[in-house]
Formats: C-alpha cells, structure tokens, sequence
C-alpha cells in the first residue's frame, strides 16, 4: 500500500484532538491491510506459520510418542502433545512481530506512521491483528496434522474452540512483549537471540511436550509457575476432559497481567524511539 493511499485512509480532520473508537477502528483496519499486502508480497514469510507446525508434531510424535507413550501407543501421545503445541505456537508466531517492528523502523515506516493523525497504539495494534490471524492458521494446521495423526476431541467441537480461543488470547499478550523487545533492541538478530533465550526454557521446561510428575523437584516446582504450562493443561483438559477452571483462569491472568505491564510500555516506547 503506498504511502498516499494509506493517507486517505487514516487522514483525520484538522484540529481533532481526540482520536474516536470508529476513527481508530478504520486506521487499525488500513493499517493491517498493508500489512497483509506485505506479506502477499513476501509469500515466504509464511513459511514459519505453515511448516512449523507439521515440523513439530511430526518431529515430536515419532522421536518422542514411542518413549512417552509406549511404543505402537504414539495415538495416544498425539492427544497429549497437540493441545500443548497450541500454547507454543504463540509463542513461536509472536516472535515475528518484533522483528517486523524493528525493521519497519529501519526502513524509516514508522516514523512515517507518527506524522499521520492516528493513535500510536493503533500502528502496533494492526501488527497483532495480522499476526493473530498468521497464529490462526498455524493452529489450524497443526490441528488438521493432529486429527490425521489419530488426534480424538473427547469433548465437544465448542471445548476445542474454547481450546483455540485460549491460546490466542495467550498469544496476543505475547506478542507485546516482541514488540517491546523490537523498539528497545537494535537489530532483529538480537530479538531472536534474546528471545531464544527465553523461550527454551519456558517451552521444554512446561508440560507441552511430557508430564511433569517425573522431573526433579525443583523442575516440577518451575512448571507450576511456568504460563505454558497452565495453558497447555487447560487447553488438553478441554480437549480430553478433565479439571479446566484453574488453568483456565491462570492463564487468563497471566495474559491480562503481561498486557497491563508491557501494551502501555511498548507505546510508550514506540512514541519516545528516535
């Protein structure tokens, strides 16, 4: 989208000092398009959300179902594994947004964001958008290999959306972080690197991938804390059944604690970043 047809879209009028909720919608609305207009361009940059969740259920379930499960049992282990791939397929997606941040300020698309009429909050808003809508279709994909794979709903159709639903919301308060992370680091090497950093232990120390009963005291005690842990337990307690209230609600906390405290900072940085 070229810089003159986004300022039809999100030209204000003179003299309005407050930015309406229908206003900002329409600006959310013309700025996610151009960011999807970027990715048509850029087709490759949907490779991470189409390959890596077939990479890692098929990677997962025929490594590790056999030892976890028993071997012949990697059925079972499938109905295990899916519901804790969807907590990390956020936290994998959001990673992109970051680096897409920094690089957009690089090619100096940002600064020319700030001089338009529009809440600041709506560039970053328009980035999640587009990048939920990436993790929408990496769970899908991930969903359609489980239910090949012998992936068994032993609930309702309305637990796994509650199930999808969970993880996305989850996601999104993720990806504040990122972008936090693209406007304070200086290049996107360094997110990633920095990102890794934490993500690894987060991911292999949770329960995504195999119970906790069986790891060292102080492991056990790490995952109880760990927020993918509590997503990936309510996300299979929805699928298979089980106790889901309290992992439901943790997660929902974690999420709406991690938006509080870095959605306001990522802003506030995205106004002050020179």
């Amino acid at each position: 989208m070229s810089a003159a047809t986004l300022d039809a879209h999100v030209t204000a009028p003179a003299g309005e000092g407050r930015i309406g909720l229908r206003a900002n919608l329409r600006h959310i609305g013309a700025l996610a398009r151009r960011n999807l207009l970027q990715i048509k361009q850029d087709p490759e940059s949907m490779f991470d959300a189409v390959l890596m969740p077939i990479i890692f259920i098929l990677l997962f379930v025929y490594v590790f179902g056999g030892s976890i499960a028993g071997k012949g049992n990697e059925e079972v282990y499938v109905n295990y594994l899916v519901p804790g791939l969807m907590a990390m397929m956020g936290m994998n997606i959001a990673m992109a947004v970051g680096s897409g941040v920094n690089e957009d300020f690089k090619k100096g698309v940002m600064d020319r964001f700030r001089t338009m009429p529009i809440a600041r909050s709506s560039v970053l808003l328009a980035k999640i958008v587009v990048e939920m809508g990436r993790m929408l279709i990496a769970t899908g994909i991930l969903l359609a290999m489980g239910f090949a794979l012998g992936l068994t709903v032993k609930t309702s159709v309305l637990h796994l959306l509650a199930a999808v639903g969970l993880s996305m919301v989850f996601g999104a308060s993720l990806m504040w972080i990122f972008i936090l992370l693209g406007l304070t680091l200086k290049t996107p090497q360094a997110i990633q690197g920095v990102a890794m950093l934490v993500l690894m232990p987060l991911q292999f120390g949770s329960s995504i991938f195999a119970p906790t009963q069986k790891m060292p005291g102080w492991l056990e005690a790490f995952t109880d804390y760990n927020p993918l842990s509590n997503l990936a337990d309510a996300a299979r307690n929805l699928v298979n059944g089980g106790a889901v209230a309290h992992s439901v609600w943790m997660t929902l906390a974690w999420s709406a604690g991690i938006t509080l405290v870095t959605a306001p900072l990522a802003v506030s940085r995205f106004r002050s970043k020179t």
